[in-house]
């Protein structure tokens, strides 16, 4: 059943809207979109404001056909998404505190990202006084209960994130994060900034998934611009893609065993990371590949040292991973940590539309590679890992064998890649335009919105991490865990702090 034609023709359609469709809407429109989100007709892609209206960007899960609503609120206020489809509850947060919109009916309308130190509210919207902060934790009442409040600074070298656990003794019963405390102010920096310096700050975003954010802002920017890269430009943002996974799953490979002691595979997993970095610095010139992917194509090619760099290190790296995770599979130590722990309810993961390996351990097939493709992927076989027991060991398992595929892809690539030039130029479009993508970083996807002005100035544009899903999904799977698998659990999800902070 074609769920998003309908609702579509009973709006107004954005005439430069690229490449799926948006549609000004009605109050009335918008309540059936949520009754199909909360139904499950529809996956949540994203929710984002203005000063005067909302966006909310769906897709049909059986179809992966995409759309973005667009609602007004000349009130400042839109029915809330978030009463009766939880995953929108930190979006429309978000949106309240950027831009002063008010989610009517929401249950939970506390502050998300202003923690109180900007001086002003809504500072995207019109500007007011700051409000009230006081944050209170939700509630939990019950016998021999504790808290442990841990956060926002942590031991380690990692970004600051408060987790407050209500424990029965060693046994947690409730987990509630506050995140918010590295926000950048990057939707605002984005506002009226030149489409290249514009580039750059969604290349940091997330800054371990950079080649991902760039790839996805490139695409959002040639999809509003109506112009295409070079092939080659188009194989060569596949091949740091599938870099950058590889360098990621390999490093959170040992760093998930080092969470259960087995510290051993965390030195040999960081030597192979630390291959690939020097490879990819060989390559492109830098080792996370950073400002390399920029709208029209990228800012530099391959180099003939980088090449064969990365060809020769391909079977190399394949057969030392399969000797890692023969290790870890017969180290009974690490099976005790992993095996059962941290377990996600395949329910939850498709209600929250979760991508990445966190939905992927837990049942749920999706990759947008596959779905809806982009290329070179279109035209590249592969396949996409899935399992449904959904605990560390399923999250491990599936990281090892999306590097298996993304070395097989790195060997199609190197092998087809065609010759050319790198960058295509950008035209000026004549009235404002507006382009979105769907862009597979190493936890999921990636969803970028923009418009783009006649001067090719960034008019509005909106980032939106895999993270955002996976975080509330990991405040479940510790439910009935003990405190000190926490790490465990929190490592194998690797949700991005920044990604989600703005």
């Amino acid at each position: 059943m074609d769920i998003l034609a309908p609702l579509l023709a009973e709006g107004r359609a954005a005439a430069a809207h690229a490449p799926w469709p948006r549609a000004d809407i009605g109050p009335e429109t918008w309540q059936r979109v949520i009754l199909h989100l909360a139904g499950g007709e529809l996956d949540l892609l994203g929710l984002w404001g203005e000063a005067d209206r909302v966006h909310m960007a769906v897709s049909a899960p059986e179809s992966h056909e995409i759309a973005v609503f667009t609602l007004a609120c000349p009130e400042g206020r839109f029915p809330s998404v978030g009463l009766s489809h939880p995953p929108a509850i930190r979006l429309e947060r978000t949106i309240q505190d950027l831009f002063g919109l008010i989610a009517e009916g929401a249950e939970d309308a506390r502050h998300w990202f202003d923690h109180g130190a900007w001086g002003i509210g809504t500072p995207l919207g019109t500007p007011g006084p700051a409000p009230d902060h006081a944050y209170a934790f939700l509630p939990v009442t019950g016998e021999n209960l504790h808290q442990i409040p841990v956060g926002p600074v942590h031991a380690g070298i990692i970004e600051p994130g408060h987790f407050r656990f209500t424990a029965d003794g060693e046994t947690i019963i409730r987990l509630e994060q506050r995140l918010g405390y590295v926000h950048k102010g990057t939707e605002g920096l984005m506002i009226g900034a030149p489409l290249d310096h514009a580039a750059r700050l969604a290349g940091r975003v997330s800054g371990d998934a950079t080649v991902a954010y760039a790839c996805g802002f490139a695409r959002a920017a040639e999809a509003a611009l109506g112009i295409a890269p070079p092939p080659r430009a188009i194989h060569l943002r596949a091949v740091m893609a599938e870099l950058e996974r590889i360098a990621n799953h390999i490093g959170d490979f040992g760093a998930i065993c080092n969470d259960a002691s087995f510290a051993l595979m965390l030195a040999h997993c960081s030597v192979l990371r630390e291959r690939i970095l020097r490879a990819a610095h060989l390559a492109f010139g830098h080792r996370l590949m950073m400002d390399r992917v920029v709208p029209g194509g990228l800012s530099q090619d391959i180099t003939a040292e980088g090449l064969a760099a990365i060809a020769g290190l391909i079977p190399v790296f394949r057969a030392r991973l399969d000797q890692l995770a023969a290790l870890y599979d017969s180290t009974a130590s690490l099976q005790e940590r992993t095996v059962t722990t941290g377990f996600v309810q395949p329910d939850y993961v498709r209600h929250f539309g979760c991508g990445g390996h966190v939905g992927r351990a837990s049942g749920r097939l999706f990759d947008s590679r596959k779905w809806p493709s982009y290329a070179p992927y279109d035209s590249t076989k592969f396949d996409v890992p899935l399992r449904t027991d959904g605990d560390v060991n399923a999250r491990v398992w599936i990281r090892i064998e999306e590097i298996r595929q993304s070395l097989a892809i790195l060997d199609h690539l190197l092998a087809t890649l065609p010759p050319g030039p790198r960058r295509t130029a950008l035209p000026a479009p004549s009235t404002p335009v507006e382009g979105m993508s769907l862009t597979e970083s190493f936890r999921g996807d990636v969803l970028i919105w923009l418009r783009i002005a006649p001067d090719l100035t960034i008019q509005r544009c909106h980032a939106r991490d895999p993270s955002w899903f996976q975080w509330p999904l990991l405040e479940t799977c510790v439910y009935g865990n003990i405190v000190a698998d926490f790490p465990l659990c929190n490592k194998s999800f690797n949700c991005s702090y920044s990604g989600t902070d703005l």
